[in-house]
């Protein structure tokens, strides 16, 4: 089992060039050996769910939980590089404890990947030993070619693009004030497999990806879900992963208005995009008033623009909590 994990040619794509001085040449040949070695000597199967769990371990898991421990255990210092300041650390304070219900939430997170895990499990083992059909992704020795990766993965990503259950969701993961590392996963079970489990293996499938252009597929949504849904304001890539961690801020901050695709581009042809410049004209123009006259000091436009956003942010969620307050009372006096 664990060979089989570290035979995975994805990781061995990732470490043999920061190991070695071999040339481009080579470390294709021994991408090519390793990959035909894992192919001839593994089930399909076990290739596929080994590569699934190590992309998901190497590029969310580990990540993820190490972003959760340092805003749990580090709140004042983890509250400098929060995109929403105090708001957008799991305790809602850099003074405030641990709570159980963060726990929670990070368990159902953890919970939820293993459900979908599972569900990947079960699909092609019903496909290929009770239908007698091929399996959903296509695990061979011949290795896809860079054309053909790049159509499947701009397919897979486009399709993934979706709306979301309604209620049940609403109730799981709308009930967070903003969202933290791990809260990527976090929902209800049944939407969750509904609403990002079969959104994201279900273009795979359809295609029938090759396992390698299925892995980096994979590869590319955990980054995606490490950093988008970390709750901070700095990025690796700020044009790319920033723009869709701003996206996600609003959809959670805008009680689901809008923003319902990770990258936005169904959004953008729906009209449901929401947090863009057609906003920030909105309000009694204090805010412009207070921008304009930093600017005219000689302060960075830059910093007061982001400024403005964050305390626009906090207003925002300030008015989504007193109005649920006061639909909970009301549901407590009927």
């Amino acid at each position: 089992m664990i060979d089989a994990l570290l035979g995975l040619p994805v990781l061995s794509l990732l470490l043999v060039p920061t190991l070695a001085s071999y040339g481009t040449s080579l470390n294709l040949i021994f991408f090519y050996m390793t990959w035909t070695t894992l192919v001839l000597s593994h089930d399909p199967l076990r290739v596929e769910l080994f590569g699934t769990l190590a992309v998901r371990l190497v590029f969310y898991i580990v990540p993820s939980v190490l972003f959760f421990l340092f805003d749990i255990l580090t709140p004042s210092a983890a509250v400098v590089v929060k995109a929403q300041g105090e708001t957008g650390l799991p305790c809602g304070s850099k003074r405030g404890k641990i709570r159980l219900r963060d726990i929670k939430v990070a368990g159902w997170a953890l919970l939820n990947l293993a459900l979908g895990f599972a569900a990947q499990a079960a699909v092609e083992e019903v496909r290929t030993q009770v239908l007698g059909w091929r399996s959903a992704l296509r695990v061979s020795m011949r290795l896809p070619m860079p054309w053909d990766m790049v159509k499947e993965l701009a397919m897979g990503l486009l399709v993934r693009e979706r709306t979301t259950i309604a209620k049940r969701h609403q109730t799981w993961y709308h009930s967070l004030r903003a969202p933290f590392p791990l809260t990527a996963h976090y929902d209800h079970p049944v939407v969750y497999l509904l609403a990002n489990f079969i959104p994201t293996y279900v273009p795979a499938m359809v295609f029938r990806f090759h396992l390698l252009t299925y892995l980096l597929y994979l590869s590319v949504i955990s980054l995606e879900e490490t950093f988008a849904f970390s709750g901070y304001s700095v990025m690796p890539t700020n044009f790319f992963l920033g723009g869709i961690a701003r996206r996600t801020d609003m959809h959670l901050v805008g009680d689901a208005e809008g923003n319902y695709g990770p990258w936005g581009v169904l959004d953008w042809v729906f009209g449901t995009s929401v947090g863009g410049d057609e906003e920030d004209g909105d309000g009694d123009g204090n805010d412009d008033d207070e921008v304009n006259g930093s600017v005219m000091g000689g302060s960075a436009p830059d910093a007061s623009l982001e400024e403005k956003i964050r305390r626009a942010v906090e207003e925002s969620t300030k008015r989504k909590w007193s109005e649920r307050e006061r639909r909970m009372r009301r549901r407590r006096g009927e």
